[in-house]
């Protein structure tokens, strides 16, 4: 695919190196000469320094000629004329990054009049994010399918968990129905992508997939309780913490919200009516403990300062708070949530590229989510009737070691696999593969 990406920010350069594992042809356009650097060194990409909402400038770019435009700057504004005129200029497809997500609610605007096929916005999936971790307590990594038919959850081996020195074969034996299986482990800096003999070690942080009641199997062979959520604190008043606090209002858990600015606060009081909002800093300890910060069950921290945010989360955690979780605006912080106690870390500029990336695989790629802090991603394919992978049992496809067959999606139902499963048209198949072996098991498909 012949792939123009407006915008050489966090979300623009991530996008371009994730495509560039595929020898897509990408060019990237910015017009900071200095955004622009690392990518022409390091990337394997066309960059081009100028206006991505500028005629000459897409011209140059020979938009003419682009299956896909994607405008990610942080100006919604121009995102959207850029796309605009990428589409009146013969680009097949754009995709555009907003911030206002009242263009994703049912209105009566229709955007697809300005030849925008797909809106994006970081702060809806960083929220959408945000709940689906919080519907699970004890587990991370959370990612649903075909609304939870199949789910991924992340869970660190204890010492008491029945999993500890048993392989992957002897753990599935534990229990007499199986409604999950391994497909990652991140073991020291290493992503095992594991088989039937993979032994369970301490300290293993483990990607499971899981069809309904799966979690419940898995608390039982980790030794740990699921403790319900009913109490939450959220630090940021912003468009993320508004929006999940409102939403968790609404599912009638008991939110308490800090916002320092006054005005803001008082606009937030008028409108979540379903929230506690307390005017006052959120990393003052004292005023955390007046507010029973050790009575709550999960600590929500998205202020726009990344540093605050990690470090409230880490006292929130001294005070015994189970679940925390961090909003960073910088994808290099994503490696701390493994070391740094705290539980999840949300990028919205990473999920926003991810979001993306599904629109340029080849195949039929319907999904496509990074692992968190590992070398490993999830795809979603949907079986077609010419595809090598159609009517034959997983044990008869040579498929690389690197990668594994997840989990199936069959007329809605979500199903845990073994080798003697047979593909048919239309299911909708996951894998899980090391990022080297991506373009090898788009082949199947």
């Amino acid at each position: 695919m012949n792939i123009i990406i407006a915008g050489s920010g966090e979300v623009g350069s991530h996008l371009a190196k994730l495509l560039s594992y595929e020898s897509q042809e990408i060019t990237l356009i910015d017009s900071n000469k200095e955004n622009l650097s690392f990518p022409n060194s390091h990337l394997d990409i066309k960059v081009i320094h100028g206006d991505c909402s500028s005629i000459a400038t897409l011209r140059d770019a020979e938009i003419s000629s682009a299956d896909l435009f994607v405008a990610v700057t942080e100006m919604q504004s121009v995102n959207l004329t850029s796309c605009f005129l990428a589409k009146q200029l013969g680009a097949k497809k754009t995709i555009a990054r907003i911030s206002n997500t009242e263009l994703l609610e049912k209105n009566d605007v229709d955007i697809s009049l300005l030849g925008i096929e797909e809106l994006i916005s970081p702060e809806k999936l960083a929220s959408d994010e945000i709940k689906l971790v919080i519907s699970q307590a004890v587990f991370n990594d959370a990612f649903e399918f075909e609304d939870g038919a199949l789910m991924t959850l992340g869970l660190k081996v204890q010492e008491s968990a029945a999993l500890i020195g048993k392989s992957v074969v002897e753990a599935a034996g534990i229990l007499p129905e199986m409604h999950f299986f391994p497909i990652a482990i991140k073991r020291g800096e290493d992503t095992i992508i594991p088989r039937g003999d993979t032994i369970f070690k301490v300290g293993d942080r483990i990607i499971f997939m899981t069809t309904p009641g799966g979690d419940e199997e898995l608390l039982k062979l980790s030794g740990q309780d699921n403790h319900e959520i009913k109490n939450i604190m959220i630090l940021g008043g912003g468009k993320i913490g508004k929006r999940v606090a409102k939403e968790l209002g609404e599912s009638n858990l008991n939110v308490k919200l800090f916002e320092s600015n006054k005005n803001k606060a008082q606009e937030l009081a008028d409108e979540l009516s379903d929230c506690l909002v307390i005017l006052g800093d959120g990393t003052n300890v004292e005023l955390l403990e007046d507010e029973d910060i050790d009575q709550m069950d999960a600590f929500i921290s998205v202020t726009g300062d990344s540093e605050t945010n990690i470090m409230s989360c880490l006292m929130a955690k001294s005070k015994g708070i189970g679940k925390t979780i961090a909003l960073v605006e910088n994808i290099d912080y994503y490696k701390l949530s493994q070391i740094s106690g705290i539980d999840t870390l949300i990028n919205k500029k990473l999920l926003a590229a991810n979001t993306i990336e599904k629109y340029v695989r080849r195949g039929e790629v319907v999904a496509v989510s990074q692992l968190s802090n590992m070398n490993a991603e999830l795809l979603e394919f949907v079986v077609r009737k010419d595809s090598n992978i159609c009517n034959k049992e997983i044990k008869d496809l040579f498929f690389p070691r690197s990668a594994i067959i997840s989990g199936v999606i069959r007329d809605g139902e979500g199903l845990i696999v073994l080798g003697n499963f047979k593909l048919l048209e239309n299911d909708r198949v996951v894998v899980c593969c090391l990022m080297d072996s991506i373009k090898e098991v788009e082949k199947f498909f």
